[in-house]
């Protein structure tokens, strides 16, 4: 008996090349639209709503009065800011940790990833990945104890063993302004670099085998591999991070810059992020730290918008 083999009929819609309308495709991918839900109401709560109370920037607010009982100053407040004695100070300490953000804390994941993908024996690259995510889950109240254990001139472990090897006089690397930036790198370093590593492994197990092939083919060596055929290939994964970055160049970790402030690395702490809670919570001047805050928001999005502009000049694909 014969076995009828026919593919069944395919509709007549499909083969004129009919698109379905916006309904039956989110009909289609309903489940998919229904996880974003969470999501969704997560930033219009919590990101969106908040935004009311940027007005009080602009007013003299007075919490017994409430938004519209408050009196309007305008720009009363960014004056203040820009022209006051702590903008030079704060600036010049937000920037400069940015700047050793970018030189140091930004290509450490992406070296560590290339030196990970290097690794042929799998049981050392699991252990040394499950090794270097573990930081990251710790909160950074324990990342500030083992510091000050490490490092305090009265207990510190790293401590005593620099004065027994180096000699001289005990230092307090905790207390001191001109170790506090050190610290502070060292920390992200440890904690962050990890985790980041996850995005550049993403992107290197996307690498084509065949690539690396042809390369070998060609009479390229290790270095020549990763030159011209490893980092090529993550460059867009590169680049959308460093856009991502530009935009938190001056969002600095509050709590881990507020643990690691003293009375004695004040001057060289203070950031925009701490200046706020200093200035808002502790003074009660809700309304210039408020100015402070939409400062630091809006020159957050002009750097994203200008590096992602910047990338696509160069030829790079941008982040939109």
């Amino acid at each position: 008996m014969a076995t009828d083999l026919a593919p069944p009929p395919v509709k007549a819609a499909k083969v004129a090349g009919h698109k379905p309308n916006r309904a039956q495709t989110l009909w289609r991918y309903r489940w998919l639209y229904l996880l974003l839900i969470p999501g969704l109401a997560y930033f219009f709560v919590f990101k969106y709503v908040p935004m009311r109370g940027l007005q009080i920037a602009f007013q003299d607010f007075v919490p017994f009065l409430g938004y519209n009982g408050s009196e309007w100053v305008g720009f009363k407040h960014f004056v203040d800011l820009f022209t006051g004695p702590d903008f030079n100070r704060l600036m010049y300490n937000t920037l400069f940790l940015a700047f050793l953000n970018i030189i140091f804390v930004f290509p450490a994941p992406i070296i560590v990833a290339l030196m990970l993908n290097e690794l042929r024996i799998n049981v050392l690259k699991r252990s040394v990945q499950s090794l270097i995510y573990i930081p990251h889950f710790l909160s950074w109240t324990i990342v500030a104890s083992l510091t000050y254990i490490l490092f305090s001139v009265d207990y510190g472990v790293l401590a005593g063993w620099i004065h027994e090897f180096l000699g001289g006089q005990k230092i307090d690397y905790v207390a001191q302004p001109d170790w506090f930036r050190s610290i502070i790198i060292l920390q992200t370093l440890w904690k962050t670099t990890g985790w980041t590593t996850i995005i550049y492994l993403a992107a290197l197990a996307g690498v084509s085998p065949e690539l690396y092939e042809a390369a070998r083919m060609d009479g390229a060596g290790r270095w020549r591999q990763l030159w011209h055929v490893t980092l090529p290939a993550i460059r867009p994964t590169i680049v959308v991070m460093a856009i991502l970055m530009s935009g938190n160049l001056l969002d600095m970790s509050f709590e881990q810059i507020w643990l690691m402030t003293n009375n004695l690395n004040r001057g060289t702490a203070d950031v925009f992020d701490t200046f706020v809670y200093y200035v808002g919570i502790n003074q009660g001047a809700y309304s210039y730290a408020t100015a402070v805050g939409l400062f630091k928001g809006v020159a957050g999005v002009l750097l994203i918008f200008g590096s992602n502009w910047l990338a696509k000049r160069l030829g790079q694909r941008g982040l939109f």
